[in-house]
């Protein structure tokens, strides 16, 4: 083997413009520090063997006929691998070898997603490994974009993967995929909380495309706007003002399109953290996975946890990651 490459990408908190950015409006989300790690590396096999510690015990192989995957160990679990490689464009004559790592993305504890875009992640790593085996062919950022938008169905706006390739606080559209880096006001505090409830993404946009829009469509996209200039201002107190009204048009909009988003316990801890003066609201999707709580008070958000976070819940040691898809070439000679 002559060299290994090492491609990795983090994992995603959308902090305002969940489902609004599907009608156009700005969504902001910010990178967190978990990340997706894709390893691969040239075998001398007439094959290529794919192995994920801790989603599938044993490596599965497989060829490549006909630009079709003939998997020669009976497999489901790479769905995800197909896509990107087929959207990558790539051919091999040799063998390769492929490790995906999403364990960080798990509750060390429960061994649950913790709902911060394992699935995103993987796809922008695998899209700037499966690049650097012919570079210059096909943007690595199109191919995530693409391979992801395959394995959900052709649901999705692609926030999470802008995020997950660029890194840091982002502002993001679905139009044309347009993404800008924002900076992370200061003396704006934030705490990230697991609900211990894993939700579904997947489902809640395939309920949403199936019903009729509802007036509060509108009144969230606007929100959303507002949030996102909030945002753009760089100033804590904005966002936190900002909050108050984008959190209550998200719950008509939740109510009114059966989505609950509030849903796992987010609605209680909604209520306390406004009772005491801060802010807390799902992220994305909702009906589990994580929320955030935000405030310009540092010993009054820690107090709050430590008093008013309910059972089930639990702070994560989640952080802003401002590197977005990093790719390492290392020789093995």
């Amino acid at each position: 083997m002559s060299e290994r490459i090492t491609a990795s990408a983090p994992g995603k908190v959308v902090l305002s413009g969940e489902y609004a950015v599907l009608e156009g409006a700005p969504a902001v989300c910010m990178a967190v520090n978990r990340r997706a790690v894709v390893v691969i590396a040239e075998t001398s096999e007439d094959h290529h063997v794919v192995v994920a510690p801790g989603h599938v015990d044993e490596p599965r192989r497989f060829r490549i006929r006909d630009d079709a995957f003939d998997w020669i160990d009976a497999s489901d679990e790479f769905k995800l691998l197909e896509h990107a490689w087929r959207a990558s464009g790539i051919s091999r004559q040799g063998g390769l070898s492929l490790r995906l790592e999403t364990g960080a993305f798990l509750d060390r504890e429960r061994g649950r997603k913790i709902g911060v875009g394992s699935s995103a992640a993987l796809s922008v790593a695998l899209a700037s490994a499966l690049g650097e085996l012919k570079p210059g062919q096909r943007d690595p950022m199109t191919v995530a974009h693409a391979s992801h938008l395959d394995f959900q169905g052709g649901r999705g706006s692609g926030v999470d993967i802008a995020t997950s390739g660029m890194g840091g606080l982002v502002e993001y559209r679905m139009a044309d995929r347009a993404a800008s880096r924002l900076s992370m006001p200061a003396g704006l505090e934030y705490r990230l909380i697991w609900s211990g409830s894993p939700a579904s993404t997947h489902r809640k946009l395939e309920h949403l495309s199936g019903i009729d829009p509802q007036a509060s469509v509108a009144a969230l996209g606007s929100s959303a706007q507002r949030m996102a200039s909030a945002w753009e201002s760089g100033s804590a107190s904005e966002v936190l003002n900002g909050y108050r009204d984008y959190i209550e048009t998200l719950q008509v909009f939740s109510a009114d399109h059966g989505l609950g988003v509030f849903d796992a316990g987010h609605e209680e801890l909604t209520a306390r953290a406004a009772r005491a003066g801060l802010v807390y609201k799902p992220c994305g999707a909702g009906g589990g996975d994580i929320g955030v709580l935000m405030s310009d008070n540092a010993a009054s958000a820690d107090e709050f946890i430590a008093k008013s976070v309910p059972d089930g819940f639990r702070l994560l040691d989640l952080q802003l990651d401002e590197q977005g898809a990093q790719v390492q070439r290392v020789s093995n000679e």
